[in-house]
């Protein structure tokens, strides 16, 4: 073959691979109604690209993607790309109405996703009205090209993500219980991978089911996309071995169930050791609900079978895992508290310049017609610091970079606005209600800050999965009752505490977060309980812009969604 043949192979095989790469980091959601049947009945579900879950992002650490979502349903829509730090670029975090207005039926929006320190799953979803019930779907961020990963080497990774699934249309459930005051209905089933599993009606056949080999080692890539409920979860017969979390290597730790709140994504691994050719072994999940509350206290399962078992495999009946009981907050904590990072550390633990230390409260608002759904007639709320959260008819990123007056605050209390015992069960009816507010808390840039959220017994007390965009953070701390700012700091884990974007902030309890504020930008922050979201229980981070071009926001895209 002569020089000038191989260089123009070379040149081909060049061009081939450069637009190869390109096509994989350009990528096009079609939002549109597809139909489904559940539990016995057929409906439509807004889906991304007619699939529920929606699709699996696969990148790699450090990677930039250009994603197009076309917008042909019949409602609003943003989407969210959760766990992903998006540094400098808050314009594509996507919460409706926080950074961007939403994408009206018959429009286009261009995301750019800047992947950055992520490494292992996270995911992505809806962040406009509850649309996240049916739009959701996983992130997997591989390592770097040739670094190894810090566990043995997997035969086989699996998405396994849990939802939530109503008979009704979901929007129909979001705006009966808006309109009614009180709380959402209970969902009519959980989901592993879209499925309900054996224990429901007209379910056993579309069941998902993982085949296995003996002896080889597996690592599921777990979601919490359900709604509003924490879940256990465990395989019959088979140990998991979480090796990472929310997007970062954890420290192996090796139990028998997991605890994964909504928002929350967990990397676990286990081995194929049952030598019984043939046999079935469910996989299940169900809450984790230590309260008087309603909630769907169903159990959806998945089968793990082994191969060489011809027509055992349809005949043998899977044996089910045992699951910790729906109340039991020792063994919820016990998993959370094992917990650790894998590191390294990224900025010092041992002080901080600003701490925010904020109620999450389950309150109440007067009914104007005295007939509401809530408790003695009132109308259900939620709130931080007792501040229930309004969104603006504007985004609140655009009102900030134009310096657009009156629509948002900038006075987010530091403290709650009253010292009470947060966690007595007997408290008094004037703390009941809170105020409305769009308050946003501005923070100087690279400050290291202390969030503590601190639970009460308002109402109910309950387990809050608290998430901040835009940032992991360092979980220093938790306990329960109230925080005591001379004692519990002394017990904080500053060597190898959990790094994550989302915590559990357990019932009538505190947890205590720190991170740096090294990211520009305007960051949303609630619980990932959606009616607790709805209700108000949200605020606003300002990360403000540091001396350096590399450390300010970059400028706002060319096309932004019309408001």
């Amino acid at each position: 073959m002569s020089r000038n043949n191989i260089i123009l192979l070379f040149f081909i095989s060049l061009v081939n691979f450069v637009f190869c790469e390109a096509l994989l980091r350009h990528h096009e959601f079609f939002v549109k109604e597809a139909s489904y049947t559940r539990l016995c009945e057929t409906k439509n579900i807004l889906t991304v690209n007619g699939q529920f879950p929606g699709p699996t992002l696969y990148v790699r650490k450090g990677d930039t993607i250009y994603l197009k979502v076309y917008n042909n349903g019949r409602y609003n829509i943003t989407l969210h790309w959760h766990g992903v730090k998006q540094p400098r670029n808050p314009w594509s975090d996507g919460p409706e109405y926080i950074t961007q207005c939403p994408i009206q039926p018959g429009d286009t929006f261009n995301y750019m996703i800047i992947f950055s320190m992520e490494v292992g799953t996270i995911w992505w979803h809806a962040h406009s009205d509850w649309s996240r019930a049916t739009v959701h779907g996983a992130i997997v961020v591989h390592p770097e090209p040739g670094t190894h990963l810090p566990f043995p080497e997997p035969h086989q990774e699996v998405p396994i993500i849990f939802g939530e699934w109503w008979k009704e249309d979901v929007m129909e459930v979001l705006e009966e219980f808006v309109t009614s005051g009180g709380a959402p209905r209970d969902s009519d089933a959980y989901t592993i991978n879209g499925q309900p599993g054996d224990f429901y009606p007209c379910s056993s056949q579309d069941i998902f089911k993982l085949n296995v080999e003996y002896g080889k080692r597996y690592l599921l890539r777990m979601v919490n996309a359900a709604m509003n409920e924490v879940l256990f979860f465990a395989i019959a017969n088979h140990s998991l071995t979480v090796v990472g979390a929310d997007g970062s290597y954890t420290k192996p730790l090796t139990k028998e169930y997991v605890v994964i709140a909504p928002g929350q994504t967990l990397d676990c691994m286990f081995e194929a050791n049952q030598v019984r050719p043939g046999g079935r072994y469910y996989m299940a999940a169900r809450a984790y609900s230590p309260t008087a509350i309603p909630f769907d206290n169903t159990t959806t399962t998945a089968i793990l079978q082994y191969g060489g078992g011809g027509s055992v495999l349809t005949t043998t009946s899977p044996i089910l895992p045992s699951l910790p009981y729906y109340n039991d907050t020792t063994a919820a904590f016990d998993f959370i508290a094992s917990l650790r990072s894998l590191g390294p550390i990224l900025f010092p633990l041992n002080a901080y310049d600003t701490r925010i230390y904020s109620t999450v409260s389950i309150n109440t608002f007067p009914c104007k017609n005295n007939s509401c759904a809530g408790p003695n007639g009132t109308r259900l709320a939620a709130s931080m610091n007792n501040i229930s959260f309004e969104f603006p008819s504007i985004d609140i990123l655009r009102a900030y970079y134009y310096h657009i007056n009156g629509v948002f605050g900038t006075q987010f209390p530091s403290v709650p606005p009253l010292y009470y015992n947060f966690t007595d069960s007997n408290l008094p009816v004037i703390l009941l209600t809170p105020k409305r507010a769009t308050k946003a808390r501005v923070i100087e840039y690279n400050s290291i800050v202390e969030v503590v959220f601190q639970g009460t017994a308002l109402v109910a007390g309950i387990d809050h999965p608290m998430h901040l965009h835009g940032f992991n953070f360092f979980v220093v701390g938790w306990g329960f009752g109230n925080f005591d700012e001379k004692k519990d700091p002394s017990n904080y884990n500053l060597v190898d505490p959990p790094f994550r974007n989302t915590v559990l902030v357990p019932i009538n309890g505190w947890a205590a977060i720190r991170f740096k504020a090294s990211n520009p930008g305007v960051w949303f922050l609630h619980c990932h309980l959606e009616r607790h979201l709805t209700w108000g229980m949200d605020t606003v981070f300002i990360v403000k812009n540091g001396k350096q071009t590399q450390e300010s926001m970059l400028p706002p895209p060319v096309h932004m969604s019309r408001c």
